[in-house]
């Protein structure tokens, strides 16, 4: 009866772990630490704490910065700074199911890291984080005509100074345009991304 008691606690100790488990993302401009809600989004934090723990965002890059700036082309103005492995396809997973924020509750408030995509269902590896609350961006928002929106999973407890500081980059930097970026939007000088890992 005790060891079965012991594993129990155990096991709801490791629940408690995974769901208030932080990431500290150090780069070349300074350390974020955020908080990810893997409560409300299991697939999805279980997909970014894969990359984390097998070291595959290690010498990424925050790459892309949206503000009111450089998006003059689109109606639905967002402010976001972009990160992942850009075109490293070597390191990316295979696009994991998206969660929406209609199913997880997790909207994108000031500071919400999110998942990156085209289509629907082809989140992967690159993320971003919102600078101010972006509404547009949540199921049902206008940023994306397809209207299923985003997939935020937690949110910046430390570090929002560097993430303002990175969106203020210089952009127009020639390069790969995809589904995630535009030479506007590219920073000239890239932020790298030199490791991220777990933190209690």
């Amino acid at each position: 009866m005790k060891k079965t008691l012991f594993i129990f606690a155990l096991i709801l100790g490791s629940f408690s772990l995974t769901f208030a488990q932080k990431v500290q993302i150090e780069t070349s401009m300074g350390k974020i630490i955020v908080e990810l809600y893997a409560d409300k989004a299991p697939i999805t934090v279980a997909n970014f704490l894969r990359y984390v723990d097998e070291k595959r965002y290690d010498g990424g890059k925050f790459y892309r910065v949206v503000r009111m700036d450089n998006q003059s082309t689109s109606p639905v103005k967002i402010e976001v700074i972009q990160g992942g492995l850009q075109s490293d396809s070597t390191k990316m997973l295979p696009p994991i199911p998206q969660e929406t924020t209609n199913k997880t509750g997790i909207l994108h408030v000031d500071g919400a890291i999110s998942m990156a995509r085209g289509k629907p269902e082809s989140g992967a590896s690159e993320f971003f984080i919102c600078i101010n609350a972006q509404p547009e961006l949540d199921f049902g928002g206008k940023r994306n005509p397809d209207g299923q929106g985003f997939a935020a999973f937690g949110k910046v407890v430390k570090g929002m100074k560097v993430v303002r500081k990175i969106q203020k980059g210089e952009t127009g930097q020639p390069g790969p345009t995809n589904a995630f970026s535009n030479p506007m939007q590219l920073l000239k000088n890239p932020v790298v991304i030199t490791a991220v890992r777990r933190v209690k």
